[in-house]
């Protein structure tokens, strides 16, 4: 279940809401360790940062969807599907856009936005059991999209410094190296071939040129 979600505005991250719940098992000291993380993730977020990234951290992960210059994050235990905490995060991002859109660019100060927390707890009741008829439905929609959000580890994020877009950057360079890797494995490999039995190649079709030529002059 999500156990802390925090929002924020991206541009300058200044905190709009927040619900923690430290009843679900956390100790108090481990939940707001893991708290000061999330803020940690917020404040690494610039304009061109994923709109949706999956955050590794120990037994837990972090998640969040930015949409309107607004980012939504929760925190779940590892055990917990990501496509229903994405759906819960989604659900959020829908009412607090049509709640207080219009209002995000001129707040100016700090959790603006606290009675959001009511509609932030009675959504995640609906989220708590797994094995509900509604959450089994979310969960067996169209699993491609959850796989397809990048994963990275809270700790490269938090101890590099750079922003999450940087990071992001660095992932999709090393996918790219790597396809032109196995690009240029496979043109080198193929050329080897070529090398290989281009002379037998050569001397086949030399022999039957001549066989023709045979046939067809004598």
């Amino acid at each position: 279940m999500p156990l802390l979600t925090l929002i924020s505005r991206v541009s300058d991250t200044l905190m709009l809401a927040e619900s923690m719940d430290s009843t679900v098992g956390e100790k108090p000291d481990e939940l707001e360790v893991l708290r000061s993380q999330a803020k940690q993730v917020l404040k690494k977020l610039g304009a061109q940062s994923p709109t949706r990234l999956t955050i590794e951290a120990g037994p837990h992960y972090f998640v969040y969807l930015v949409q309107n210059n607004v980012c939504f994050l929760t925190l779940c235990e590892k055990s917990y599907p990501k496509k229903l905490a994405f759906s819960f995060l989604e659900e959020l991002q829908k009412e607090f856009d049509t709640s207080y859109g219009a209002e995000v660019e001129k707040i100016q100060r700090p959790y603006g936005f606290i009675m959001f927390d009511s509609f932030i707890q009675k959504t995640k009741k609906l989220y708590l059991d797994t094995r509900s008829q509604r959450n089994i439905s979310k969960v067996a929609e169209d699993l491609r999209d959850v796989q397809k959000i990048m994963t990275k580890n809270l700790q490269d994020i938090l101890e590099r410094g750079d922003k999450i877009q940087a990071v992001a950057a660095r992932s999709e360079e090393l996918v790219s190296q790597t396809s032109k890797y196995h690009s240029n494995a496979k043109s080198f490999h193929n050329m080897m071939v070529l090398r290989q039995y281009a002379p037998f190649v050569i001397a086949a079709i030399i022999i039957i040129l001549v066989i023709i030529l045979r046939l067809w002059f004598w």
